[in-house]
Formats: structure tokens, sequence, C-alpha cells
């Protein structure tokens, strides 16, 4: 049975419960799931400087899980945002991957696609990260809600409605052939709202699990055969110090 290790950059251990569960369920009997959360950082990630610190907490619980005997086939980096990616790939020495990069790929092989989330500060991140994995192109929109992924998980009913007028509009003013829910915090919510939008809608946590199916024995580009990141690193903690 391969192994799948998801990795919750912030420190709240309801989403790293809500993860769990719906990714074991996504991927059945074929992966081994194991769900671990950082040790340090914010309880939601809604800023500049949180998804900073969170970078850090990624590599941080990688090296703790790896010296506490983790070896996995796969990591799923549990944020849409994915802070750590591009550094976790550098050194996990497998396949890496995270929600917003497999909402990409779901929502891309749509054809044009549109990003629904919680957090206005979200937008110029989710931004730069398409950018940067070459999704400009497909990616045609992304609106905002003024509450954060924290703010509408505490009101489920709540969530229900502002998301689902949220992804009704993105479907009809960016003219996509489907909507990206996004949202660790969020997983569930567009099965339940689905029908109440025009075009496909995409969960981020079940495509992280769908990219987990498709990841184990594939090459990621970038990735070292050999686990670590050579760095003699200072102040950090033992076992990414060991593991540098």
């Amino acid at each position: 049975m391969a192994r799948l290790l998801v990795i919750n950059p912030n420190t709240s251990g309801s989403v790293s419960d809500l993860l769990q569960r719906r990714v074991s369920a996504a991927v059945g009997g074929t992966h081994y799931v194991r769900t671990v959360t950082a040790r340090f950082g914010a309880p939601y990630i809604a800023s500049e400087a949180s998804y900073a610190v969170a970078q850090h907490a990624t590599l941080d619980a990688w090296a703790a899980a790896h010296a506490n005997g983790e070896r996995p086939d796969a990591v799923l980096i549990g944020c849409f945002g994915d802070p750590g990616l591009f550094a976790l790939r550098e050194g996990a020495g497998v396949a890496v991957g995270g929600l917003a990069e497999a909402s990409f790929i779901a929502g891309a092989r749509r054809g044009r696609f549109a990003v629904v989330t919680g957090g206005e500060a979200w937008r110029p991140m989710l931004e730069r990260l398409a950018w940067s994995l070459g999704y400009s192109a497909s990616l045609a929109g992304i609106h905002t809600v003024a509450p954060t992924g924290a703010q509408l998980a505490a009101d489920p009913q709540g969530a229900r409605s502002l998301l689902a007028e949220a992804c009704r509009d993105a479907a009809q003013r960016f003219g996509v052939e489907a909507v990206v829910l996004g949202g660790a915090g969020l997983a569930g919510i567009a099965a339940e709202i689905a029908d109440a939008v025009p075009v496909p809608l995409i969960d981020s946590v079940d495509a992280g699990a769908a990219w987990a199916l498709e990841a184990v024995g594939s090459s990621v580009p970038g990735a070292k055969a050999v686990a670590g990141f050579g760095v003699a690193w200072q102040s950090v903690s033992w076992e990414l110090e060991s593991f540098g």
C-alpha cells in the first residue's frame, strides 16, 4: 500500500482532522494516509507573513516526520496556497504536491477556470503561485470572499450560501468551464452547492487526493534522488538541522 503524508502548514488541529478524513475517504484503500500539523505558525494562513512562516513550518513538519520514521511515497501540502512546495520538492526526494497546484491541474483539464476562496489577501498570493506553476493562461480570475476560511468553517450554513453565490458570480463573470473552491477548511462544500453553480465545481482537497493517486512513483521535475536540503542550518529544530 502506498504511503501518503499530508502536511497541514497551519496549527489548527481541526483542519488536520478534516484533511485526514477527506483524503483517506477519497483515496480509498490504495493509500495509507497520515496527516501531521505544523508545530508553529498561525492557526489560519491569511497573509503574506503567515504564509512565509508556513513555508518554514512545512519543512519543519517534513523533517520531524522523517525523524519519526515516516517514509512516505508522496507528500501533499494541505493548504490552498501550497506554502513550501518548491522548497520541499528540492529536498524530499519523493513526489510533492499541494492543494492549489492539484486544483489548477484539475481546472486546466476542463479549460479556463476561476478560483473562489476565503480571505481577500489570498488573491495576489494565488496569482503569483499560478504564474510560478505555469497556469496564468488557464486561470481566468480569482474571486475572494471577505471571511477567511476559518471564519467560513465556523458558520457552515452561512458559508454555503455565500460561497454558492460567489461561485455563480465567478462562473458568469469570468466565463469559465470550471470553478475551483479552494481551502482545506472548505472540504466537502463544493459537492453540497454544486447544483447551484452552472459549471463544474472542483473541491481543492478532493483535487489533492486525486493528485496523490497519480503521484506515487512519478518523477518530479527538480527533485533530488536522495532526500536532504544541503543546508548548514542554524537555530532551527534539531530535526530540520539533521535533515540538512
